[in-house]
């Protein structure tokens, strides 16, 4: 395995590692339900359980989700290595995303359900309760997203030149 891809298997061993330790700590310290504010009407640490997927759909799904999960990770090991070679943004996202889904999936397993403790205000709106996993898989598809334009537009740029006008 190259140097290069270590580094992204390491931040995505750096995203479980964080995942897992924040998680640790909340179901140690805070009592379910509990809520510890940290900036008034905008950010709380709150301990929740969610036995299902993002705002808590599919409750109680966990094998989907183990199967799921399975070839997720499967599919981010494969375009690590073979899709992302050489594209450090991408291998970036990627890695964010197989650290995201395994933090959360050691929960599922573990613990029958995903701990999930920032409680987020956004001009009064009280964003669903989430956790590093989440962020770092909301991070990875945004990088993901980027990647998309950027390669789409420098698709177009190869096949109509920076002025828009065809390469003939």
């Amino acid at each position: 395995m190259e140097a290069s891809f270590v580094l992204y298997y390491v931040i995505a061993l750096f995203v479980v590692l964080l995942d897992q330790f924040t998680k640790w700590l909340i179901v140690q310290r805070v009592n379910l339900g509990e809520q510890i504010k940290v900036i008034e009407d905008v950010l709380y640490i709150t301990s929740h359980r969610n036995k299902g997927a993002a705002w808590g759909i599919l409750e109680g799904q966990m094998w989907f989700f183990y199967i799921v999960t399975v070839i997720v990770v499967a599919g981010i090991v494969y375009f690590l290595q073979k899709e992302a070679k050489g594209k450090r943004l991408y291998s970036i996202s990627l890695a964010f995303i197989l650290g995201g889904a395994i933090g959360n999936f050691i929960d599922r397993v573990f613990r029958g359900s995903v701990v999930d403790f920032i409680n987020t205000y956004i001009f009064t709106y009280d964003f669903p309760i989430f956790n590093i996993a989440d962020a770092a898989l909301t991070i990875g598809v945004v990088l993901l997203i980027i990647v998309m334009f950027k390669e789409e537009r420098e698709s177009k740029e190869n096949t109509y030149g920076k002025n828009g006008t065809s390469h003939t």
